[in-house]
């Protein structure tokens, strides 16, 4: 049995060569990012993350992932687009869009799901009591949306330090817009 604090044969413990894993795998990534045997002109690589500062700066240089775009929790219409595809196809009753939009502020798109599962979970467990299954109404999903909390606030807490304290480069400044803060 090796425990973390243990060393190998070869002089690195575990904890060591995890690490040195990650960094070969990140080397071969930027290795074939780079094209090192073959031409990468005109192909555009996009990546998505929801902590950009843990990114090792070998992959922010100029012609990698030398950009970040900000994209902020969807607005009202985003929401109710998200709303209606996520509830198409589910057994919906009478359900007020523009009412659910303005209770689920701040909310990303895999709230607005969880939203909809904690919904459907407590219909199916009304159906079990009653004997009859009925659909999902506005007011079933207002009761999720007041029982689930945007995941978005925790995220912005971080951002917004990131932003104000590590922000040399303005990579953050758009997060700032967004949070109204003036630096």
């Amino acid at each position: 049995m090796l425990f973390f604090d243990e060393v190998d044969a070869l002089g690195a413990s575990r904890t060591d060569m995890r690490h040195s894993a990650g960094r070969n795998v990140i080397n071969q990534f930027l290795a074939e990012l780079d094209g090192v045997d073959y031409d990468n002109e005109g192909v555009l690589i996009l990546a998505a993350t929801n902590a950009p500062w843990h990114l090792d700066s070998a992959f922010r240089r100029p012609g990698r992932f030398d950009r970040i775009i900000f994209v902020p929790p969807p607005d009202e219409p985003a929401r109710e687009a998200i709303l209606r595809i996520k509830l198409k196809g589910k057994p919906v009753g009478d359900v007020n869009y523009g009412r659910l939009v303005k209770k689920t502020d701040g909310f990303s798109g895999a709230d607005l799901e969880a939203v909809i599962d904690l919904a459907i979970e407590s219909k199916l467990e009304e159906a079990m009591r009653k004997g009859i299954p009925s659909p999902l109404e506005t007011a079933d999903l207002e009761n999720a949306a007041k029982k689930h909390r945007a995941t978005t606030k925790e995220w912005f807490s971080t951002a917004k330090n990131y932003a104000l304290f590590a922000n040399e480069a303005g990579i953050y400044d758009e997060i700032l817009q967004y949070l109204n803060i003036k630096k």
